[in-house]
């Protein structure tokens, strides 16, 4: 049975497809499955922001087949591990959790390279031109690490 990891943002198409495609690059896939949703509806369907595949993209990696969903309750049930991008983002998915057990699969990434700072993976969606590359660089440092943890564990 595969490890599941799910990537968590506000829309599913900038910063947890980012995530996904770049954490899977990673592992193994016959180990492990990383899908990634969004907390809002809007962009359900859709494929990642153009801005994230060129990003993707120029490091190599493609995300185009990717397509938005929203999270759902049963992604606690479904999932091994839960990485959400902001607080906000925490705050809404813990908001779903219906036991312990779920809660306790819900991390903000970043803790992984800061630890229990709670630091936001910013939104690059309406910032700065070189927001994507920024988020992207943040995503690959703490996938490191994630990827490492997950190997160690459950390898």
């Amino acid at each position: 049975m595969p490890v599941k990891i799910l990537m968590v943002c506000l829309g599913n198409i900038c910063r947890s497809p980012l995530a996904e495609g770049i954490l899977a690059s990673k592992l193994q896939n016959e180990k492990f499955i990383v899908d990634s949703a969004g907390t809002g509806s809007w962009h359900v369907g859709h494929s990642p922001d153009k801005r994230s595949i060129a990003v993707a993209q120029k490091n190599g990696l493609c995300i185009d087949g990717q397509k938005g969903r929203q999270f759902k309750i049963s992604d606690f049930d479904e999932f091994d591990y839960i990485y959400v991008m902001d607080n906000s983002n925490y705050r809404d998915v813990i908001h779903l959790a219906k036991t312990p057990e779920h809660k306790n699969k819900v991390h903000l990434i970043l803790n992984e390279l800061f630890p229990d700072e709670n630091v936001d993976v910013p939104d690059p969606y309406f910032g700065v031109s070189n927001g994507f590359d920024t988020v992207y660089q943040m995503l690959d440092e703490v996938t490191d690490i994630i990827a490492k943890k997950l190997i160690e564990k459950h390898s």
